[in-house]
């Protein structure tokens, strides 16, 4: 089975606007988000990758375009690495969300919560681990090496079930922005080589002088 990269997506400036961004399309990578996009592209150029999944929105395919290129590969959008569908949270204030009573709950219990018309964070992160899984199913060589760029708590919360961390565990993870994490994900259990880790890299030195 292959070793994944899992990739946040570079910064952008919605978070500035101190909404909850979600789902919502139209969001960019601003100009440090491409820089890392492009030092990510730099970073991974000699390693053997054979193929990059992206969540559909615009900043994580925007992430993925310079790694792809590097390998004179196409991106292949998997809906299944869509951010979190927070329903009617989407476009909110985070100090308004962060007021609401529940919103304990989503640091504490996650396991318990579901967003008002949207998904729960177990149906997320089955949704998530579903959608890698199958990637793994097309990639079965152990030495393949995948990227999938998407981002930050779908990206915990794969890295919780590889690892056998509680999913109410799961919110003491990070992830920055243009960071990669290692997943090895195998037939008999998952190891996690590297987490939350921007380039340069020094763990791809094998890779680069083969």
């Amino acid at each position: 089975m292959p070793i994944i990269l899992l990739i946040r997506h570079g910064e952008n400036d919605f978070v500035k606007t101190g909404k909850m961004a979600g789902r919502l399309p139209g969001i960019h990578l601003n100009e440090k988000g491409q820089k890392q996009a492009q030092a990510l592209g730099e970073a991974l150029k000699e390693v053997p990758i054979k193929a990059v999944y992206s969540s559909p929105l615009e900043r994580a395919m925007e992430t993925a375009e310079p790694i792809a290129k590097a390998h004179n590969l196409s991106i292949v959008p998997v809906s299944g690495l869509l951010e979190s569908n927070v329903g009617k949270w989407q476009g909110r204030p985070w100090k308004m969300i962060r007021r609401i009573k529940v919103w304990r709950v989503v640091l504490h219990a996650p396991s318990r919560f579901r967003f008002p018309e949207g998904e729960s964070f177990p149906e997320m992160q089955t949704r998530i681990t579903s959608a890698l899984d199958e990637i793994c199913v097309w990639h079965k060589k152990p030495q393949d090496i995948i990227a999938a760029v998407f981002h930050a708590d779908p990206i915990k919360l794969a890295v919780a079930h590889y690892i056998g961390l509680p999913l109410d565990h799961f919110q003491r993870l990070a992830c920055d922005t243009g960071s990669v994490s290692v997943l090895h994900i195998g037939e008999m259990g998952s190891s996690l080589i590297k987490f939350n880790q921007r380039p340069p890299f020094d763990f791809f030195a094998n890779e680069k002088k083969k």
